[in-house]
């Protein structure tokens, strides 16, 4: 699998502050063998956020793209609605599954708005600023990230295994 990683940071553009999330979400999609082939910071800006996940997912050079940062309610929190122009089917789950997961260690998970979708055969998700939220997020999620990634890209694996499938009766 070939990944982007976008993180999204007024103070980060402006060299204000370092970016720790992207390069802890690096590392641990490193441990799973998965490539980076891109990364990228950027201020918050929906349009600039819109190009470059439409430039990464329409050139077919990455299978997955996560954001980080911008997902919260600040007014120049804009990653969510830039994602969700560029998606063409969104995954409500895949985002409801982070904000329980991330509910058992802080009340403010349910201020996240990120949200995850498809565009083209890549998949699209947001991730919270903090790299050890970005973290724990797709971690949560990751073994639903995997499967998305292989059916967006046509695969024809059953979404459950057979023993977990109730058996038909004739």
């Amino acid at each position: 699998m070939k990944a982007a990683i976008l993180t999204v940071s007024d103070k980060g553009h402006r060299g204000e502050r370092e970016d720790h999330s992207g390069p802890a979400l690096a590392s641990w999609l490193a441990e799973r063998d998965v490539e980076v082939v891109y990364t990228r910071l950027l201020a918050d800006e929906a349009g600039a956020i819109s190009a470059q996940l439409i430039d990464w997912a329409d050139g077919a050079a990455c299978d997955l793209i996560l954001t980080t940062g911008g997902t919260g309610v600040s007014p120049r929190d804009v990653t969510p609605e830039a994602t969700r122009a560029v998606l063409e089917r969104e995954i409500p789950g895949i985002g409801e599954a982070m904000r329980a997961s991330s509910l058992a260690k802080t009340p403010f998970a349910i201020l996240s708005r990120a949200v995850t979708g498809v565009r083209g055969q890549t998949l699209i998700v947001n991730l919270p600023g903090s790299p050890a939220g970005a973290v724990e997020n797709l971690a949560a999620v990751w073994p639903a990230v995997k499967h998305a990634v292989g059916k967006i890209q046509g695969g024809t694996s059953d979404c459950a295994p057979a023993a977990a499938r109730p058996l038909r009766r004739a």
